[in-house]
């Protein structure tokens, strides 16, 4: 399948989310560079009714200055298709300026055989989406960055952590390579950071209330340790300096996450 621009355009723009940024001092051209996210309810903001779910997007801006003002775009539920279906590729690509970012994550939904609204093939039609988000953001002057999908919480009978995103990673790194593109391995490093942490311990990361198992979303604790796995993978892949980073190596106080009210 082979996807064209006139494709991306398909829904109105008044259904896009609040794009949240962290204001900031004028840059050389007169604003700060801005960091848009593209992806699903891993990183997505949440509000007050999903409370203590926690995207990673939200407590991103902790470990960026404020010249690197971060606009969070991703909504849950969505796929690499369904995402430039309803439109919202389109309303990034409408705000987007020379030298920007645009970091793009999906997979979680892509995998959806049974949902042909969201699902792609990994070696097809989710790499020709992610093209789209690659020369959209190269045609406006901006940057892309690919991410791969964070990881869900998942172990077998001896402790291990597993994987749980089967091609979708590979298929997304070798995009990467093939694209040039700056690759930030969040799957193969939160898997890691899973192992590390162990059974148990990672329930405190996860959204685990006294109602709810919930192995794919992050309470606070979740989003922070993810959200800074991000920042060193940006500054690993030279998408930012050491200059943009702060607090790389401080407690990040979960009470700095909020939740606003639901959009009317």
């Amino acid at each position: 399948m082979s996807l064209t621009r006139r494709q991306v355009t398909s829904a109105a723009l008044a259904a896009v989310p609040l794009a949240l940024a962290v204001s900031g001092t004028a840059e050389a051209h007169g604003r700060p560079r801005t960091l848009y996210i593209a992806g699903d309810s891993t990183a997505a903001q949440k509000y007050s009714d999903a409370a203590p779910e926690t995207g990673w997007g939200m407590a991103l801006p902790f470990f960026l200055k404020a010249e690197r003002p971060v606009a969070n775009h991703a909504l849950n539920g969505r796929s690499s298709k369904s995402f430039v279906d309803e439109g919202r590729l389109d309303a990034i690509l409408a705000a987007i300026r020379p030298g920007d970012f645009l970091l793009v994550q999906f997979a979680h939904n892509d995998e959806k055989a049974a949902d042909p609204t969201r699902y792609t093939e990994p070696w097809t039609t989710y790499q020709d989406y992610l093209r789209l988000y690659i020369s959209g953001a190269r045609a406006k002057g901006a940057r892309p960055v690919l991410a791969t999908p964070v990881e869900r919480r998942r172990f077998d009978a001896e402790g291990d952590a597993l994987p749980t995103h089967g091609e979708y990673p590979a298929a997304m790194r070798a995009l990467a390579e093939e694209e040039r593109v700056a690759l930030l391995d969040i799957q193969a490093l939160s898997l890691a950071l899973w192992q590390r942490l162990g059974v148990e311990e990672t329930k405190t990361y996860f959204n685990w209330t006294d109602t709810e198992q919930d192995n794919t979303h992050f309470n606070p604790p979740g989003a922070i340790a993810v959200a800074r796995l991000v920042v060193r993978e940006l500054l690993r892949t030279r998408v930012l300096g050491p200059r943009d980073a702060v607090r790389l190596h401080d407690e990040i106080p979960t009470s700095w996450i909020t939740w606003p009210d639901p959009l009317s």
